[in-house]
């Protein structure tokens, strides 16, 4: 009995990947290349096809945010594939109304390409013009579709050569808008769909993209494309052979990163990225005679051909297979090793350059950015670590971190099996791992001193930047700097030691009982006060025990810090505004309404806690004069005053910004100096 083939049923149970819209009109190119192949046996004729992009009439318009009227490229609705091949002679019109023909198996199809049209377009319209049994040129017209399947129309035009014109119409939206929209990016997936038959003897037929009057010919694109060839070779991969086609392509944005093309039917099915799989391959590689260029390999093997799926978009080959050492067939682990193998000895002395350079660039990171890895280096390079010199300062930050916390991990896993053998008989080399582990954490504890001392190093860098003018000849606002320094609107529990820079003003600042910042009197449970107002930085600090101790159980005298940050080069008009008498007044609330610590110990009933008050501001003509109104004494280096208020029990300092920066960077100075950063 017969079988009976639904049409619609194979096509909707053909795969066509939304990410490979453009494989319908690539099957239609590849099948004009085989049609002119076969054109006479001859192997000299080169033939032509010309591909043209047919657009909607009507032009879209971008009406999103900021785009309105601004016309954008109209959607692509169809192709057209012309060629002077041999044509839809009887042999391939039967192939062609025969499902999963085998016709042109040796050439590596599946007889599904015309399956793909249908998938992605509405209707197809053949026209061809064939050399017939007799050797009379002959017309032939169709169209093909799900409802209709091929439908055969009079021929009545007259013929002067073979070839065949294929018209791919109604592109669906689900594939139109995840194809690519421009001629050129057009062409590229189309070269580099193609690109065997344009690198094999001979070469590929002149093909043409065209849109409207635009057009690219793909071996001009070929020049652009490939810079030159390096070899051929051949590996073996369990009783399998493999073809390797080395390519250095010329540097662009497009060509950004190595790549291996997994290769069937002289097509390219799959692109993997090369980036990193073998040392010192990353993007742009230097040859000593041909300058830059980026590495590409084209692998072909009847292998690949015979398990390449229908619709050629990925193998049926397991990536790793379970106990392989029993499995004859390599998996595409097997093949993809051999392959890094051959290509590392292609490229041995661009890859040992690149190696070089990317330890260079590592090490100067390291030295001059990011001093945290220099401790665990060695261990990192142990890694196999390598970058493209070219890396951005925070990609090479993220890749040196990943492997700082690998480094951590297996650190945690061998002190646990150390600390596990406590007590018991140690092994032979009991003592080497443990001095091992010991090493290592002694090296992660430099580290973590290290980005300690490097965050302060960024922090004052920060200062420095915002305390300079802009362009535009403004300052930053207060606020900045103040968030820079601590929290806005935040109190002790809110915030780490690790979330304020405090250190900056008094490294003593960073060890307290309790801390607000930009918060009202009368929210501070220091306080019984109903003032609305709001010092930029309040902080107790409970006296004498030693300042790591004090953490709000010792009594009794707290100390009192007040701290005002004012924009910088800011000139108040009006003695209210003063800051010096602000942060005395700040003080004597505090010490009229304190009853409570942070941790809720009633606070003896005293009103003479020792005050420290900190002005942060420039030393502008009225803050100058203030100062000496104040009985404030100049610092030595003229950037500041200090003195002490008597009536108020209350030391002062006023701090310019310039002072502020100078004074935390002497005070670091020394951390600095250890790890090489700049002051």
């Amino acid at each position: 009995m017969a079988l009976t083939t639904s049409l619609a049923g194979r096509v909707r149970n053909t795969s066509l990947p939304k990410s490979h819209a453009l494989l319908p009109l690539l099957e239609a190119i590849v099948n004009s290349i085989q049609a002119i192949d076969a054109q006479n046996g001859n192997s000299d004729y080169r033939g032509r096809i010309s591909v043209s992009v047919h657009r909607n009439a009507q032009p879209e318009f971008d009406l999103g945010q900021g785009g309105l009227g601004r016309s954008l490229l109209e959607p692509i609705v169809g192709f057209s594939v012309e060629d002077d091949g041999v044509g839809f002679t009887s042999q391939n019109m039967k192939s062609f109304e025969t499902l999963d023909s085998d016709y042109k198996a040796s050439l590596g199809c599946r007889g599904v390409g015309r399956l793909l049209w249908l998938k992605a377009f509405d209707k197809i319209s053949v026209q061809s013009t064939y050399t017939d049994e007799e050797g009379r040129l002959t017309g032939r017209n169709f169209n093909f579709s799900v409802e209709g399947e091929v439908e055969h129309e009079v021929d009545s035009a007259s013929r002067t050569q073979t070839g065949t014109a294929v018209s791919l119409r109604g592109f669906k939206r689900s594939f139109q808008q995840h194809a690519p929209k421009g001629i050129e990016a057009i062409a590229r997936e189309v070269l580099e769909h193609c690109i065997w038959y344009f690198l094999r003897p001979g070469g590929a037929p002149i093909v043409t993209i065209s849109d409207e009057d635009e057009s690219i010919l793909l071996s001009d694109l070929m020049d652009e494309f490939v810079a030159s060839e390096m070899s051929t070779t051949t590996i073996e991969v369990k009783g399998h052979k493999f073809d390797m086609l080395s390519l250095r392509l010329r540097t662009s944005t497009r060509n950004s990163v190595p790549r291996l093309h997994w290769c069937a039917a002289s097509r390219v099915v799959v692109e993997e990225n090369l980036s990193g799989k073998l040392p010192g391959l990353h993007g742009k590689l230097n040859g000593q005679e041909s300058g830059e260029f980026v590495y590409a390999c084209y692998l072909t093997s009847a292998f690949l051909d015979n398990h390449v799926r229908s619709d050629r978009t990925a193998f049926d080959i397991s990536d790793h297979i379970a106990g392989e050492l029993l499995v004859d067939e390599p998996s595409l682990g097997d093949i993809r090793d051999h392959v890094l193998q051959e290509v590392a000895r292609i490229l041995e002395h661009p890859l040992k350059d690149s190696r070089e350079q990317s330890k260079q660039r590592i090490h100067d990171f390291v030295s001059n950015r990011a001093p945290r890895y220099r401790p665990v280096l060695a261990k990192i390079e142990a890694r196999g670590i390598t970058v493209e010199p070219s890396v951005k300062d925070s990609d090479l930050e993220v890749q040196l971190h990943r492997h700082l916390q690998k480094i951590e991990a297996e650190a945690l896993t061998q002190g646990q099996q150390i600390f596990a053998e406590t007590g018991s008989e140690p092994s032979e080399d009991y003592s080497l791992r443990l001095k091992e582990y010991l090493d290592t954490v002694s090296e992660m504890n430099q580290s973590d001193m290290a980005a300690y001392v490097a965050r302060r190093r960024t922090v004052l860098d920060l200062l420095s930047r915002l305390i300079r003018a802009d362009k535009e000849g403004k300052y930053s606002r207060e606020d900045a700097i103040h968030s820079l320094i601590v929290p806005m609107r935040t109190e002790s529990n809110e915030v780490s030691s690790e979330g304020s820079n405090l250190w900056i003003i008094d490294e003593r600042l960073a060890f307290h009982d309790y801390l607000a910042s930009d918060k009202t009197l009368k929210s501070m449970p220091i306080t019984n006060s109903d003032s609305a107002k709001e010092p930029d930085i309040v902080a107790t600090r409970l006296t004498g025990s030693p300042v790591l101790a004090a953490e709000g159980l010792k009594l009794p005298l707290p100390s009192i810090v007040v701290v005002e940050i004012k924009r910088p080069m800011r000139k108040d008009a009006t003695e209210e505004k003063n800051p010096i008498q602000q942060c005395l007044d700040y003080v004597k609330r505090i010490r009229a309404g304190g009853v409570l610590t942070a941790t809720g110990r009633p606070i003896p009933p005293t009103h003479e806690p020792p005050a420290f008050c900190y002005i942060i501001a420039d030393l502008t003509d009225k803050m100058i004069e203030r100062c000496e109104v104040s009985n404030l004494r100049p610092t030595h280096d003229g950037l500041g005053y200090f003195g002490f208020n008597d009536a108020a029990k209350a030391y002062i300092e006023v701090i310019s910004f310039d002072g502020l920066v100078n004074g935390a960077t002497e005070r670091n100075r020394a951390f600095f100096d250890k790890l090489g950063l700049p002051t």
